[in-house]
């Protein structure tokens, strides 16, 4: 009877960590986008440059990678659950006080502790599914997670198209305020894992400090460690370089109308959902080496594809396609980093690791305006793919992702 019990606390605490973290990274998600739909009233209300309107991007970029540092030391001494609500709530505030920015410069510091938040999230909210599943399901349940945030992005669409146009811009990021009602029911139905609780009680010294450098304390482990943020900054130049610019490449390249590349935006979106469903299963069943393999070296193909439409229905399979398997690979990264670090040290990973790929993989998208200006389509799209081939090359260096691989046949 009491193994029932157990057994029935689990299975809802696992339908808590998916549902709780999946929300998460989608209204995470739709913050972001919230900025990028309402970026040209922010730069025509506040008289800004075009400069100043591309650093806000950047700075919240850097408060992610200052919130991924700080809270994933913190969710590894303190607990996952607490911390997970606390940056939930941060990234909430934060996005709601847009409303009264009145210049350039609150901007700045709302969006750099917006990134604050989100960056703590996303570190802790992977180890919550990695130490609430079994790994053999870990990359399918980060994949849902992942989905989220995609779901997110389409739904961040919609409510920009109808209150942007009849309320403004500024209260847009009033549906920031959302997920403080989230952190009431992760706190409320959320619990730490016994795994956590159990590496936490085999502390000897609870006043012993995580740090970063845990990450890079043997050479074998910092090369693990550097590679796979050299991964995470190909994932996220690819994918923000595609979202940002595509969109206006093709509306140049067809003619499109806003709401014909919108389209194309849905269906990549839809592909990456997808591609991230695929992933995970993969990576569950054949080992991560297998599943980045074969997504990074179609990822490099599949880019040239866009090179290729002629109309808005090829445009439309070309997106999908891209989507499918640029950002398909997306929620492995989380999965793999989890099961690479312990436990006492496996918020802070993820975290750093993530977040150091996000800080310089953001900054793509200025990459790939300078080659637009110069050089040709095909230019552009060759060296996306020339950035996929780096990150195989690297994958395949890694001797641990190797040993996750063996461990799966078993």
């Amino acid at each position: 009877m009491e193994t029932t019990a157990h057994d029935h606390a689990l299975t809802t605490n696992q339908k808590w960590t998916i549902a709780s973290t999946s929300a998460g990274f989608a209204l995470e998600n739709m913050d972001v986008l919230f900025l990028s739909f309402a970026l040209s009233s922010i730069i025509a209300e506040l008289h800004i440059s075009g400069a100043q309107a591309g650093l806000i991007s950047s700075i919240t970029n850097l408060g992610m990678l200052a919130g991924g540092i700080l809270f994933g030391v913190i969710a590894d001494r303190f607990g996952r659950v607490k911390t997970f609500s606390h940056t939930v709530f941060i990234f909430a505030i934060a996005t709601a006080l847009m409303y009264f920015a009145s210049n350039i410069y609150l901007i700045y510091g709302c969006r750099f502790l917006a990134g604050v938040g989100a960056g703590g999230e996303y570190g802790v909210g992977i180890t919550l599914i990695a130490e609430n599943f079994k790994h053999k399901n870990i990359g399918k349940m980060t994949s849902i997670a992942a989905i989220g945030g995609q779901i997110g992005a389409i739904l961040a669409a919609i409510c920009a198209s109808v209150i942007i146009p009849t309320l403004g811009w500024r209260a847009l990021f009033l549906f920031g305020l959302i997920p403080v009602v989230l952190t009431y029911f992760i706190r409320r139905h959320l619990h730490e894992s016994d795994e956590f609780i159990a590496a936490k009680n085999a502390v000897k010294d609870p006043r012993k400090r995580v740090r970063i450098s845990a990450l890079f304390k043997t050479p074998q482990l910092a090369y693990q460690s550097v590679a796979l943020m050299v991964m995470v900054i190909v994932q996220i130049a690819g994918y923000f370089g595609l979202m940002n610019w595509l969109p206006s490449i093709m509306q140049q390249k067809l003619g499109l109308s806003v709401s014909g590349s919108s389209l194309w935006m849905i269906a990549t979106i839809v592909g990456m959902s997808i591609g991230m469903m695929t992933f995970g299963s993969i990576l569950d069943y054949f080992g991560p080496r297998r599943a980045f393999g074969i997504f990074l070296l179609c990822s490099a193909v599949s880019v040239f594809g866009i090179t290729l439409t002629f109309n808005e229905i090829t445009l439309l399979f070309a997106g999908a396609i891209l989507g499918f398997f640029s950002n398909g690979m997306f929620g492995g990264y989380g999965a793999v980093i989890s099961r690479l670090y312990p436990t006492e040290v496996r918020s802070t990973a993820n975290n750093v690791i993530v977040n150091v790929g996000r800080a310089i993989g953001g900054f793509s998208s200025v990459v790939i305006g300078f080659l637009m200006d110069r050089y040709s389509l095909i230019v552009v799209m060759g060296f996306l793919a020339v950035l996929y081939v780096i990150s195989f090359i690297t994958m395949l260096t890694i001797p641990s992702l190797h040993k996750l691989g063996q461990v799966n046949e078993g």
